[in-house]
């Protein structure tokens, strides 16, 4: 149980709420003190998941015992927690066992990546909880770099976003955004997943050291999935593109599948055609 890291996520999703934001029948205790902050107190959390006061702010201070799945549960209706956050509250409450990544040469299903090869005209790749590129097809080659001539450690897309002048597309200003919180909502699971994986960690301290986006959602506990992210373009063959980016899990794996679109019978779809 990570005590500190449960108690900064349980404050950050409080403060996420507004008491508008909760059930019409909620009945809050009565407070004489002014609302300083526009989230909710932790007087109301606790009343909303029906547990003490003292026994919740104890938990926002790390000084609590390892709370039960049933106050959990609590918790997570109190805070209107999404399924990726219910499940990294539980595992940061140390309700699911972490699992032990031994560094072992990752094996990609076959089924993958032979939907990689029937993705005609459509750039995809296959990434790992780093996200690192585990498996392409000629179409990402072409779209954002030829990942053969990279290193295994060079072959994260994380940090090739960083490094720009390793691909063949560079992002418009602003657009970077939604990617960074994306990244590091994935590596933040993948954190918890795996909490002495030694590579993983220095991958995060090195992206939140390079991007104040990253950086921002990560220390916001961001876990909330981006299926799909707009991107702008700029390739030195196809010129501009607003293309988007698909993120499909693949179940019972521990790979995700990445595809770039772009809207029907747009300019960017014609020039992906082209790949």
């Amino acid at each position: 149980m990570s005590r500190q890291q449960l108690a900064d996520f349980l404050r950050r999703r409080r403060e996420d709420l507004r008491p508008e934001d909760a059930p019409a029948e909620a009945i809050f205790p009565p407070s004489q003190r002014a609302r300083r902050t526009p989230g909710l107190r932790r007087e109301e959390v606790a009343a909303l998941a029906q547990v003490s006061v003292s026994y919740y702010e104890r938990l926002e201070r790390a000084r609590a015992p390892r709370p039960s799945p049933q106050v959990l549960s609590a918790l997570a209706t109190a805070l209107q927690l999404t399924e990726a956050e219910r499940d990294h509250l539980a595992r940061l409450a140390g309700q699911v066992l972490p699992t032990v990544s031994d560094g072992a040469p990752e094996h990609v299903p076959e089924d993958a990546r032979q939907l990689l090869g029937r993705l005609d005209g459509i750039p995809a790749y296959i990434v790992n909880d780093r996200q690192g590129v585990v498996a392409w097809n000629a179409a990402a080659a072409s779209l954002i770099t030829d990942f053969s001539r990279l290193t295994p450690d060079q072959r994260n897309v994380t940090r090739i976003s960083m490094r720009l002048r390793e691909t063949l597309c560079t992002g418009a200003p602003g657009s970077e955004s939604d990617f960074s919180q994306q990244a590091a909502a994935q590596l933040r699971a993948a954190s918890v997943r795996y909490p002495t994986d030694k590579v993983l960690a220095e991958l995060i301290n090195e992206f939140a050291t390079h991007d104040p986006d990253f950086a921002s959602s990560w220390r916001n506990h961001a876990v909330r999935p981006l299926p799909s992210v707009r991107k702008n373009l700029l390739h030195p063959a196809l010129g501009e593109l607003e293309i988007d980016r698909h993120t499909l899990s693949l179940p019972g794996s521990r790979f995700s599948l990445v595809m770039y679109t772009a809207e029907a019978g747009s300019p960017s779809a014609a020039a992906l055609k082209s790949l």
